[in-house]
């Protein structure tokens, strides 16, 4: 436990932010309490409601911190608006998996400025390569949720410890009775792994190409 006390001193909010990540992944999203993040930072519970007005709020600031940690960069002139969306995924996947808990936590959560910004840099770099404005948040909406639903079950298999080479190795002799199942998942080791994840984001990659070459005027 961190033994420096702050009850003496002005509680800053990107301290309590910090704090409450490092304990989530100490003690996991269950476990994180406002009671327990104010023993940590040597405060009591109602100095945190100076800086949040509730816990979803301290959650919504926790996930666009991690969110953060990787940012999204301009889309060049003539670059592939594909690979810089693909990059950008692989940058959130990197994010989240950095800390504990974070599928669960990120699930829910309201946008805040971050995340709003990043949301119209793509949709208007999405607009000028040819996209209805329409098509431009579906499609990310539709890589968003797949990349959420992606990092939940890998941060899930951690959990369960199914990611151990051993139980893995364990699980494919249990799918002997279905031997497609079991040939497919001794080929790839598992649903998710880098080239699942690379092949999941190809996939909407080019159901949003198509779409955007059915338009009028498509490129």
């Amino acid at each position: 436990m961190n033994t420096v006390k702050l009850s003496t001193v002005a509680l800053e909010r990107d301290t309590i932010v910090r704090t409450a990540i490092r304990l989530l992944d100490e003690v996991g999203l269950e476990k994180l309490t406002l009671r327990r993040l104010a023993t940590e930072l040597g405060v009591q519970a109602p100095a945190l409601y100076w800086h949040f007005r509730n816990k979803q709020e301290l959650l919504d600031e926790m996930a666009e911190a991690i969110s953060v940690q990787e940012p999204l960069r301009p889309l060049g002139e003539g670059e592939s608006w594909e690979e810089w969306l693909a990059e950008w995924c692989r940058g959130q996947r990197r994010a989240f998996k950095s800390h504990r808990d974070t599928a669960r936590l990120a699930a829910g959560t309201h946008p805040g400025t971050a995340t709003l910004q990043t949301v119209e840099t793509i949709l208007e770099s999405l607009q000028r390569a040819g996209f209805p404005r329409t098509d431009a948040m579906w499609g990310l909406g539709t890589l968003a949720s797949f990349l959420g639903g992606f990092v939940l079950e890998e941060q899930s298999d951690q959990e369960r410890g199914t990611s151990d080479p051993a139980l893995f190795e364990e699980a494919l002799e249990s799918l002997a009775p279905y031997p497609n199942v079991r040939a497919v998942m001794a080929e790839t080791k598992g649903p998710q792994t880098d080239a699942s994840f690379e092949h999941g984001i190809a996939l909407i990659l080019s159901g949003m190409r198509a779409r955007l070459e059915a338009q009028p005027d498509g490129r």
